[in-house]
C-alpha cells in the first residue's frame, strides 16, 4: 500500500537542523525534549505540516538516531504512523517496538520516551481530546469519567486501510486550501468516529440503554446547574427514580456517588475558570463561593487532590500564560 501524506508544497523544513525542526514541533504539534544519540551532519531533518480544522497533520524525520521524551501531551492525542525505519517506545518501564507499516497511539497523559532510528520517518495526526469527546456525545457512546484511552499496541496498516485512505484525502484537502469551516468540522468528526470504531479503547460503543439515557440527562442537568446546590433527592426526581436506584445508576456509569460526582464537576469548573485567561475572576475565594464551596480549607485540599496543585498555583500559572 502506498499513501501520500503531505507533498512538497507543505514542506516547512528540508535538510535542516533537527533542533530547529524540534522547536517547530514543540510550538505546533506537541511539547517534547529532543536528544540526539550521536554526533553527525546537522542538516538532516525534514518536516511538512498542515492544520486542518482542529487537527494538525505532520510528516517528520530527524535523519539521525533521536530520542524524544515528554511528561505528557496535555489534552491531545498523537497518532504516529511509522512510514520508514523503526522506533522503541518505553512506557512504564516496558519497551514496545514499532516498525514501518505500524501505528502507535499516544494518550494525553502518557509519558513519552521514544527512540527513533536514523532512517525513521513518521506521519503524525495531532488530535485534541475535545474532538473525540464530541464524537462520543454525538454517537451516544459511553465515555469513562477519567477520559478516553487507546490501547498502546502496534496497529498494522493492513488493518487500517480505510483510515489511511481517509487521511490521504484529508491531506489533499488541507493542501488545496479551499474548504469551508463546516466541511472542516465534518471531516474532523468523521476522523474521530473512524478512530473510535477501528482502534481498541475503553469506550463502550453499545447502543445506549434507557438507564444510559437517564444518566446522560442527569449529566446535562448537573452541567446546566453546576453553580447551584444540587441535592441527591433533586437528582432522583429529575431521573424519576428512587434514591437507591440513583446511587446504583451512578455506580454503574461513573463508579462513584452522586454527591462525589457533583463535587468533582464543580472542582473541574473552578479549575477551568482559574486557568482560562479569558475568564474574569475577582479572586480564588469568589470563584470557590460561586460554585458552592463554603469551607475554603476543605476546598483547597479537594482541589489539590483532584489536580495535583493548589488553587493559588493554578492562578499563578494563568498569570504566567498572560505574560
Amino acid at each position: 500500500m502506498c499513501f501520500q501524506f503531505l507533498r512538497e508544497k507543505s514542506t516547512v523544513y528540508s535538510a535542516a537542523d533537527p533542533f530547529a525542526v524540534s522547536e517547530y514541533v514543540n510550538e505546533h504539534v506537541g511539547s517534547h525534549d529532543l536528544r540526539l544519540q550521536k554526533r553527525g551532519d546537522t542538516s538532516t531533518a525534514g518536516l511538512a505540516h498542515r492544520k486542518f480544522g482542529g487537527i494538525d497533520l505532520c510528516r517528520l524525520s530527524y535523519g539521525r538516531q533521536a530520542r524524544v521524551v515528554s511528561e505528557g501531551l496535555g489534552d491531545i492525542y498523537h497518532l504516529q504512523f511509522i512510514l520508514q525505519g523503526h522506533c522503541e517506545y518505553v512506557m512504564r518501564k516496558e519497551s514496545h517496538s514499532f516498525s514501518a507499516g505500524q501505528l502507535l497511539v499516544i494518550n494525553p497523559d502518557d509519558p513519552i520516551d521514544l527512540t527513533y532510528s536514523d532512517d525513521c520517518e513518521k506521519f503524525i495526526v495531532r488530535l485534541p481530546t475535545s474532538i473525540l469527546q464530541e464524537s462520543c456525545l454525538e454517537n451516544r457512546w459511553l465515555r469513562p469519567l477519567d477520559g478516553i484511552r487507546f490501547a498502546p499496541i502496534p496497529y498494522r496498516f493492513q488493518e487500517l486501510e480505510s483510515l489511511l485512505y481517509l487521511l490521504t484525502l484529508i491531506c489533499q484537502e488541507a493542501e488545496g486550501g479551499m474548504i469551508s469551516p463546516q466541511l472542516l468540522g465534518h471531516y474532523n468528526r468523521v476522523i474521530a468516529s473512524k478512530l473510535m470504531t477501528m482502534l481498541q479503547h475503553n469506550v463502550s460503543l453499545e447502543a445506549p440503554s434507557l438507564t444510559t439515557m437517564s444518566f446522560e440527562r442527569l449529566e446535562q442537568y448537573i452541567e446546566a446547574n453546576i453553580k447551584q446546590d444540587i441535592s441527591v433527592e433533586e437528582l432522583a426526581k429529575q431521573a424519576r427514580m428512587s434514591t437507591r436506584s440513583l446511587y446504583l445508576l451512578f455506580e454503574k456509569h461513573v463508579k462513584t456517588t452522586p454527591k462525589n460526582y457533583i463535587r468533582q464537576k464543580k472542582l473541574e469548573a473552578v479549575y477551568r475558570s482559574l486557568m482560562d485567561p479569558a475568564c474574569r475572576i475577582a479572586n480564588i475565594t469568589a470563584v470557590a463561593l460561586d460554585y458552592g464551596f463554603t469551607h475554603l480549607g476543605r476546598f483547597s485540599e479537594s482541589y489539590r487532590e483532584a489536580f495535583g496543585l493548589l488553587p493559588s498555583e493554578s492562578l499563578k500559572e494563568r498569570h504566567a500564560r498572560l505574560g
